[in-house]
């Protein structure tokens, strides 16, 4: 019986969750969650200049956004440098490692030949076999592994296929820096070995050193992790992804409005396939998620592909919930937080009730939040420059001729007012629109919102009079 599937997802908190991460993130939560598993999270911090405890919360912060949680509290691999210098010492007393004791001349010297040789750059073997003995007094070794220097180092790798590194490309590396601190390529090893981890899925940026912890992992008596190596991610002209792509943090995606299941859905898509399905649920995602779907090449990321999918979601959310993401994103948003102090129950009502027009056409958060604002602003309105000239433009006495008319309606409900504004229209000789556009100027201070008789009803009847007499003509 096979061992239940262990992933993890190692960040280094050296700056934000960028999206290539995120989606690193999505592949191992959804295998795990596929497979009945776990994902463990491990935050990789021996670059003690460049970790910092703010990136540490970001990715934090980031991934439980995302909705990709963890098992047990997240390890710290720093923490665990004692381990990784015993397993250096292990290999160090079985022959599999040694002292190096060159100078940083030396080191200089063996580049600048390899460079004039038009040779790969690599260390040459100078302390591989030599006797400890003839060590130069003074000088703090490293320990290198000793890597095999015949064959060949096979990766079978679920993503890439067959890797094959012939052993004469890899050279001895250190494992154990001069001054005691364990490298990147043994602290890995040890880490993912005593976590249990399975299966190792992570860019394909990594599938040299996949040779390299493969051999450490053949020294030790270890079994070595399954491997998928996922493509990266590139922007939409096939450039490898910058800022101006969208390479950006995931707390920024949260700002845009995006919401985590759209996240979720729209990362998945990245380099990963189930037929020709482009809008699926996380449920779905976990059914169908296998490392075989996953694609070689470089997937790109496209702004306008992530905006029409995200209003998708918006508008197949349900209106209760869809409030509620929309609480959540105000304390993230600019202008969201004057928006929550006014937003007692009865505000939440009136957002409730206006819902179903609000989300039609909002792409994201921020333009839901936007389209909301009216049900929040204090009279008198302020209004913008079109809603300005629609007034000038007539707009003000249409809405005192229409005033009278509004003020007669009981019950207030969005097909009464329609029907007697429609009547008006027809017996003043009007197109609707020549009073639609006055009423959504007064009522909004925009020209454009949801359907105006909606705004009427959800304004409320008092409200709703109270702005339009404040700009009816005297």
């Amino acid at each position: 019986m096979s061992s239940p599937v262990v992933t993890r997802f190692a960040p280094s908190p050296t700056g934000f969750l960028h999206i290539g991460g995120a989606r690193t993130a999505l592949f191992n939560w959804a295998y795990a969650k596929h497979t009945g598993g776990t994902m463990l999270l491990r935050i990789e911090d021996t670059d003690r200049e460049r970790s910092t405890a703010a990136a540490i919360d970001a990715i934090i912060e980031g991934l439980t956004w995302l909705g990709l949680g963890w098992a047990g509290e997240p390890v710290s691999q720093f923490g665990r440098a004692a381990r990784h210098r015993q397993v250096a010492e292990e290999l160090l007393a079985q022959g599999k490692a040694y002292r190096c004791y060159c100078s940083p001349a030396e080191l200089e010297a063996m580049r600048a030949k390899a460079e004039a040789e038009k040779r790969p750059i690599r260390y040459d073997g100078t302390w591989r076999d030599r006797d400890p003995s003839e060590a130069p007094a003074g000088v703090k070794p490293v320990i290198r592994f000793r890597a095999p220097q015949e064959g060949e180092t096979v990766v079978d790798d679920r993503v890439q296929g067959r890797v094959v590194i012939p052993n004469k490309d890899l050279d001895d590396l250190i494992i154990l820096r001069s001054d005691g601190n364990p490298t990147y390529n043994l602290s890995v090893v040890v880490d993912d070995h005593d976590m249990g981890v399975t299966h190792i899925i992570r860019g394909v940026d990594h599938l040299t050193n996949a040779a390299r912890q493969t051999q450490i992992y053949l020294a030790m008596g270890w079994r070595v992790p399954e491997m998928s190596h996922i493509p990266l991610i590139h922007g939409p002209d096939g450039a490898k992804l910058s800022k101006r792509h969208g390479a950006l943090g995931v707390e920024a995606y949260r700002a845009m409005g995006y919401l985590p299941a759209a996240m979720r859905n729209y990362l998945a898509r990245l380099g990963w396939s189930h037929g020709d399905d482009e809008i699926f649920s996380t449920e779905q995602l976990v059914e169908w998620f296998n490392l075989e779907s996953i694609g070689k090449s470089p997937a790109r990321f496209d702004f306008a592909k992530l905006e029409n999918l995200n209003g998708h979601y918006i508008r197949h959310t349900p209106d209760p919930e869809l409030l509620q993401d929309l609480i959540d994103f105000l304390p993230h948003a600019e202008g969201g937080k004057a928006m929550l102090l006014r937003l007692d129950e009865a505000m939440k009502a009136k957002l409730l009730k206006a819902m179903p027009g609000l989300k039609e056409r909002a792409k994201t958060l921020v333009e839901l939040m936007k389209s909301a604002q009216f049900l929040f602003a204090a009279r008198p309105l302020a209004l913008d420059d079109k809603a300005k000239q629609i007034m000038a433009d007539g707009g003000a006495d249409a809405l005192k001729a229409l005033l009278p008319v509004l003020s007669a309606i009981s019950p207030w409900k969005a097909q009464d007012l329609e029907a007697a504004v429609k009547a008006h229209a027809e017996a003043a000789g009007l197109k609707l629109g020549k009073l639609a556009q006055p009423l959504r100027a007064a009522l909004t201070g925009a020209s454009v919102s949801p359907g105006i008789f909606d705004v009427l009803e959800v304004l409320g009847r008092e409200e709703s009079l109270a702005r339009l007499a404040d700009q009816a003509a005297p």
